[in-house]
């Protein structure tokens, strides 16, 4: 189990990694998510916990491009009509489930196309080729028999 990294965020809105005693950035912040490493970020002062501000605030940079955008118009006008409602616990925990399943359907599908790719002719003869590389490895790093030098 991985240790909780804290992150601590001054008046001055600089964050500061306590595990790696390092100032950082929101792209660390990101890296951070990316290699699913768990962290929390909370107020110098108060102890408040600011994760989800921050997070909202890298995706609110992501978003500003429309190429990279993943939310629409649209689909932020249907979110906020969910929050007050009766809808919003429901709302969360099916975003958050389908999320999850996509993530893994996703794994799957990868997995599923690498064995594509490795069983094409290509991917076979790539296949040998290391293994005879490997074997050709493996020989010339033998060490030699004393005897066969008689």
């Amino acid at each position: 189990m991985s240790e909780t990294i804290t992150i601590k965020k001054y008046p001055n809105r600089r964050l500061y990694d306590t595990s790696q005693s390092q100032y950082v950035n929101l792209d660390y912040i990101k890296q951070l998510i990316l290699d699913h490493k768990d962290f929390e970020i909370v107020d110098s002062k108060s102890g408040e916990d600011l994760t989800k501000s921050i997070l909202l605030q890298i995706i609110s940079e992501q978003e500003t491009s429309d190429e990279q955008s993943l939310l629409t118009n649209s689909l932020l006008k249907q979110l906020i009509r969910f929050y007050g409602g009766d809808m919003q616990v429901f709302v969360r925990q099916y975003l958050e489930q389908s999320l999850a399943n996509f993530l893994k359907q996703q794994d799957v599908v990868q997995g599923m196309m690498k064995n594509l790719v490795d069983a094409t002719p290509m991917g076979m003869f790539g296949k040998m080729m290391e293994q005879n590389m490997d074997a050709w490895s493996k020989f010339t790093q033998a060490p030699k028999d004393k005897d066969s030098d008689k």
